[in-house]
């Protein structure tokens, strides 16, 4: 198929796209890698009257490095943070993370601010994110909001965001050398959408410890009960452990979704060098 009609506009600035998006006569889109909103207007399941592209604004390609935190632009794209070409704040996590996201033709054009507005419950930026406590940073005619990523994400495909609102930047606290990471996603095969992911974060220096189980419920489930018991063990839980703690979090859910979520978790931690 092919997507309905629409007019196309690329802003020289930030303002002049915040003043489009912001008209109130028509609907508008914010678009920048178009990984996600492409096949969806090529689908007709969204049909904006125009999209205003972002993809080439310099306030938003911006990356600020400092001791204590790094702030990603919004139009970051994922190959860019594959490729090193950005601090990593957890210690090469990103870059693992960039990496194992659908194939590298999405990667060069996907961004990180794209990622996060869809909220796609599969996304791994969107876990990943959580477990990093990553900020996002929104800017609208009204001004700007800061909002942790767990307060952001409302439910799937759902967030704060207004219609003439966009995020402009992603903020991670920068992690200490000695931070342990894991990561592991189940997927059907390379490229498709996650069926469940457990990922870990652990930094002793920053008395941190957070657990967190994506792709099996609307949004990212942190862990908080978990992560306790492992930060006064320091060992690896057993597996009946991590779905019970699963479970309890999510006791609606699919006994098979729970159990992939535990696996993923438990396999994260490993991955992160508990035994």
């Amino acid at each position: 198929m092919k997507p309905a009609a629409f007019s196309y506009q690329r802003p020289e600035n930030l303002d002049e796209a915040l003043d489009e998006l912001g008209r109130g006569d028509v609907m508008v889109k914010a678009i920048a890698g178009s990984q996600t909103l492409g096949p969806i207007l090529n689908l007709r399941l969204a049909r904006p009257e125009a999209l205003i592209d972002v993809s080439q604004l310099a306030e938003l390609a911006q990356v600020s490095d400092s001791p204590e935190s790094v702030r990603f632009g919004a139009a970051v794209t994922h190959a860019a943070i594959e490729d090193g070409l950005h601090p990593d704040p957890v210690n090469g996590g990103m870059r693992q993370v960039a990496r194992g996201i659908a194939y590298r033709v999405v990667r060069n054009r996907g961004t990180l601010g794209g990622s996060l507005a869809h909220a796609d419950p599969s996304a791994d930026w969107l876990s990943f994110m959580t477990v990093a406590d990553a900020v996002v940073h929104t800017r609208s005619p009204r001004g700007e909001r800061e909002l942790p990523l767990s307060e952001f994400v409302l439910a799937a495909y759902t967030t704060q965001l207004t219609a003439d609102e966009i995020i402009i930047a992603i903020e991670l606290p920068r992690y200490s050398e000695s931070a342990l990471f894991g990561y592991h996603k189940v997927c059907r095969k390379v490229g498709e959408f996650a069926d469940a992911i457990g990922t870990v974060l652990i930094d002793p220096q920053r008395r941190y410890c957070r657990i967190v189980a994506g792709a099996i419920a609307p949004r990212p489930l942190i862990l908080d009960e978990l992560a306790a018991q492992l930060a006064s063990t320091a060992t690896l839980p057993a597996l009946e452990s991590i779905k019970a703690a699963v479970t309890r979090a999510l006791p609606d859910a699919e006994p098979v979704k729970q159990h992939l979520g535990a696996v993923c978790i438990q396999r994260a931690l490993s991955q992160a060098g508990l035994r």
